[in-house]
């Protein structure tokens, strides 16, 4: 069953690839392109998703990172605003106005977020609805770890 999912996983993964591929890619792109394909094997193997359900599902989580990643944007570019204004001693007025965008976007991506269990209890039973968020938090640890550690798990020299 492991390998069916790690298969599947790798097909679901070019996949995505092949969609993304069409636009010019930078560094940055190419290390955004290996995550998500890291981060789409290994989701599916911890959720322990079918094909059938990850057929319904990757469609789902992919809109869902859309719109964090949209929301996201909208916020840090309303806070960069903000800041830069206070810097420049702009006038209260203006510093409200950018406040207030600011606190907007902030709403924004707590809906998104709020939201987000719904989506996929539509396409997913709640046990694999919490399995993802459990996989989710330990793929991110796991991340952050790489980086402390070298990429490798390898504790860094201290200097």
């Amino acid at each position: 069953m492991k390998k069916i999912m790690t298969i599947f996983a790798i097909v679901a993964t070019m996949a995505c690839m092949s969609v993304s591929a069409q636009a010019h890619r930078g560094r940055g792109e190419e290390w955004k392109e290996k995550m998500m394909a890291e981060k789409i094997a290994f989701l599916t193997l911890e959720v322990g998703l079918t094909p059938e359900e990850a057929q319904a599902f990757w469609p789902v989580y992919n809109q869902v990172e859309k719109e964090k990643d949209e929301a996201m944007f909208t916020m840090i570019h309303a806070y960069k605003e903000m800041s830069k204004a206070m810097d420049e001693k702009k006038g209260e007025k203006e510093i409200s106005a950018l406040l207030d965008k600011y606190l907007d976007a902030q709403k924004k991506v707590n809906e998104v977020e709020n939201g987000i269990a719904a989506k996929y209890k539509a396409v997913l039973p709640v046990e694999k609805v919490a399995k993802l968020y459990v996989a989710e938090e330990k793929f991110r640890r796991q991340q952050i770890r790489k980086l402390h550690h070298g990429g490798e798990g390898k504790p860094q020299p201290k200097n």
